[in-house]
């Protein structure tokens, strides 16, 4: 089966508004920029996002938060991010933030089919015991308090109960990808984008190589087409596009010294 399609806006044509979506990416890397674009020229809004975080620099899903397209965000980072903080601490955004691991089990969880599992991540913790604020009130008061949950022993040690994420789209990117949606990532963009395709209904893949089916090894196939729905093409400008969050470089050696 074919799943190209032609632009990125074909992609996400029937993304409606209050749709939750599973985003990949890993800060910057691996974000699906292109598709994100997509769904901000479509005025898309009241979204429901999973991600490990929401975007920065003014890139990522930090276009939609900033022009306030989404209503409620899973994930696990903030960082430098002061729009998102912003909104948050302002009562604007719903936001449930849960340790990065179980974040990343919950979406292979949703998309592997087991509706949930227990882990010792949060034992102890209001992520256990419930409190955590999802949302403010504005004026530095709780408005919506996380619940608890539930808390069993296994062998001696305690674990909590935690859910899997089911989302009705996902984005990804992908290093490379072939026709019948078979996807490679490339390094860190590993982290996350596998998991928020697996959990995804309807899964959309921006790539920066489409190659034909067959091209791919078998064994180099980090995400196979039964998890992929559409797949686009980038350009070479749109695969080149690739910002650094934080650039560290070393002051040039004096002349005459010797570099260790």
């Amino acid at each position: 089966m074919d799943k190209v399609v032609a632009t990125a806006l074909e992609a996400v044509a029937d993304v409606p508004d209050g749709a939750s979506v599973a985003v990949g990416g890993f800060g910057l890397s691996g974000v699906p920029n292109v598709l994100i674009g997509a769904l901000y020229e479509r005025g898309v809004s009241g979204l429901s996002v999973v991600s490990n975080n929401c975007g920065a620099m003014e890139s990522g899903l930090a276009v939609l938060l900033a022009a306030g397209r989404i209503a409620r965000v899973t994930g696990s980072y903030i960082g430098a991010n002061k729009e998102f903080a912003r909104q948050y601490l302002s009562g604007e955004l719903e936001v449930e933030m849960i340790p990065q691991g179980t974040l990343a089990e919950r979406l292979r969880a949703g998309g592997a089919g087991i509706p949930a599992f227990f882990t010792p991540a949060g034992v102890g913790t209001q992520v256990a015991e419930g409190g955590l604020p999802w949302r403010y009130d504005g004026e530095g008061g709780v408005a919506l308090a996380s619940p608890p949950k539930e808390v069993r022993e296994f062998d001696g040690a305690e674990y909590v109960l935690e859910h899997g994420i089911r989302t009705d789209f996902a984005l990804v990117r992908a290093a490379k990808g072939d026709r019948h949606g078979n996807l490679v990532f490339n390094k860190s963009a590993r982290n996350f984008n596998p998991l928020s395709a697996m959990a995804g209904r309807i899964t959309i893949a921006e790539v920066e190589e489409l190659v034909e089916p067959g091209e791919i090894d078998p064994d180099a196939v980090h995400l196979p087409g039964i998890f992929v729905q559409r797949v686009i093409a980038l350009t070479p400008e749109q695969a080149a596009d690739k910002r650094i969050e934080q650039r560290t470089v070393s002051a040039p050696a004096a002349e005459g010294t010797v570099s260790e």
